[in-house]
């Protein structure tokens, strides 16, 4: 294993325990809920598909209590880096790092074409201009322009500070939290049961068929779901007592499991299986429509669809912010270039990392929405990568350093930490497995395969580059522990300077010269 350096953080601890709740809530909440609850419901039926956002959270609640001690233990910015490198080594961390870096530059990317989208489903004459068309998918200027505007204004928000996107987030979760609740008691008063039970499961007399289809669905929640794990990205910027981080991230992961299968079932108390079909084909916003049900008012779909906007810049923010301290992470580690190390001389943010990830979603609209599907599918399975790594690392870390302190505990971590590796595990095999009903196409393959190459290429370049520094852990310690080897390193020297002194002297005096004084 390569050396540890020991450092005092570069970063500003201004995030509270509010702070960092919205940001990973507001990162799992984004668009979806607003445009895919219509295909959720079409793949595994209105309680299936509840049912399978709830098996997603399971796998990822385990993985999230692995992921709240590791933080607790090691509250250093990269979180997965610094977790897979303890357990795993260069190597591990390594491939941990790169896979999750390719989740959150693909959420990044594809929610700079979800926010000019929404925007034409509000305003059917917003695309003007038109330029080319991608597989299909029409390219206007006026699309470009909106996508490649907010991407621009979204990482300028994020360079300012870490505190400044934090006010951000905690706006645009408590509408997005507030157009879901209204959407849920209105629909409790208003739905009915006879609507939702006709399409609860996938018609079918065969029991596997209808598992499938929520195992189908199940397989695609890591991508909603991710977003929890910003947390550890931002650990050193965090001013809350170390047990209550990991409380908030499973707090936070709770939260977004209920959100999404209390706004499915509500879609299902209103509107009928043929409803949603017709919506799907129609505005494709089947959230809202319900909405414009429930309250017998087509304004009111409008409210829903604010909230849909205000989860896309939440999640765009969350990512922004998570996705460049696990680049600026490896970079201290010279496995990837160190420009991406460079942090902003006033605002304390990893700047370099930001603009690679800002240009990223700068130049991704211009590939069209069916590319970034390809990528953010490619993410996912990166995501559900890291996650089964991060896993493992929580098991042989228990092992490897059992007196490591934990402020916050797992109780039964050998049950917990398995049951997180075998469900991320599944979740990563349902990806390569063929006919698993999530098999990642070819072109999402190329993706994935283009990103490899892209890190070999990084680790080849920067091994021979920093040589022995390659895979260099930073640990980063409290001012107080600095101070104090600072104040023993002085006494040791001290100490030292005097026994030298005091031998000297010694070898004067038995050849009967005289010592100094």
């Amino acid at each position: 294993m390569a050396s540890v350096e020991t450092k005092t953080s570069s970063f500003d601890r201004v995030l509270g325990a509010w702070d960092i709740l919205v940001i990973a809530f507001g990162a799992m909440i984004g668009w979806g809920w607003v445009v895919s609850t219509g295909s959720w419901i079409h793949d595994g039926g209105v309680l299936g598909a509840a049912l399978g956002f709830c098996i997603g959270g399971v796998m990822i609640f385990f993985v999230g209590l692995t992921y709240a001690e590791l933080t607790s233990a090691m509250p250093q910015c990269g979180g997965e880096h610094v977790f897979s490198y303890r357990a795993m080594g260069p190597i591990g961390s390594f491939i941990c790092t790169w896979a999750i870096v390719l989740g959150y530059a693909s959420v990044v990317c594809f929610e700079a074409c979800a926010l000019p989208t929404i925007i034409t489903y509000i305003f059917p004459n917003f695309l003007q201009g038109y330029l080319y068309t991608v597989a299909g998918f029409k390219i206007y200027a006026s699309w470009l322009a909106v996508a490649v505007g907010m991407s621009i204004i979204m990482t300028l928000v994020n360079i300012r500070g870490v505190k400044a996107a934090a006010k951000l987030q905690t706006i645009l979760t408590v509408i997005i939290g507030a157009a879901g609740i209204l959407l849920v008691v209105v629909s409790v008063i208003t739905g009915s049961t006879d609507t939702l039970m006709p399409q609860a499961f996938i018609a079918s007399d065969d029991a596997s068929v209808t598992i499938k289809a929520v195992l189908a669905v199940a397989v695609t929640t890591p991508f909603y779901f991710i977003g929890f794990d910003v947390i550890p990205q931002a650990a050193e910027e965090i001013n809350v007592p170390l047990k209550k981080i990991g409380k908030i991230l499973i707090l936070s992961v709770v939260c977004a499991v209920l959100f999404y299968a209390l706004v499915i079932i509500a879609v299902g108390l209103v509107l009928t299986n043929s409803e949603i079909m017709a919506s799907e084909s129609g505005t494709g916003l089947v959230t809202a429509d319900a909405m414009a049900k429930a309250m017998n008012s087509a304004t009111m779909a409008k409210v829903i669809i604010i909230g849909g906007m205000c989860g896309i810049i939440t999640s765009w923010n969350s990512f922004l912010m998570g996705g460049s301290r696990a680049l600026y992470s490896m970079a201290e580690s010279y496995m990837v270039p160190r420009f991406f190390a460079k942090l902003h001389p006033v605002y304390k943010t990893p700047v370099n990392a930001l603009y690679l990830i800002g240009f990223l979603s700068v130049i991704a609209p211009f590939a069209g929405r069916k590319m970034l599907v390809w990528i953010v599918d490619a993410g996912n399975f990166g995501c559900c990568l890291a996650y089964c790594m991060v896993a493992m690392s929580f098991l042989i870390l228990r092992r490897k350093e059992p007196d490591l302190e934990r402020p916050f505990k797992v109780s039964h971590y050998k049950l917990v930490g398995w049951l997180a590796v075998v469900l991320s595990g599944f979740m990563v095999a349902l990806y390569v497995i063929p006919n698993s009903g999530a098999t990642l196409v070819w072109q999402e393959w190329a993706m994935a395969g283009g990103w490899c190459v892209l890190g070999l290429i990084f680790g080849v370049a920067c091994k021979r580059e920093y040589g022995e520094r390659f895979g260099l852990l930073v640990d980063i310690i409290s001012d107080k522990d600095a101070a104090a080897l600072q104040s023993s390193d002085e006494e040791i020297s001290e100490a030292l300077d005097h026994a030298i002194d005091a031998a000297i002297n010694k070898i004067l005096a038995e050849r009967n010269l005289t010592t100094a004084p």
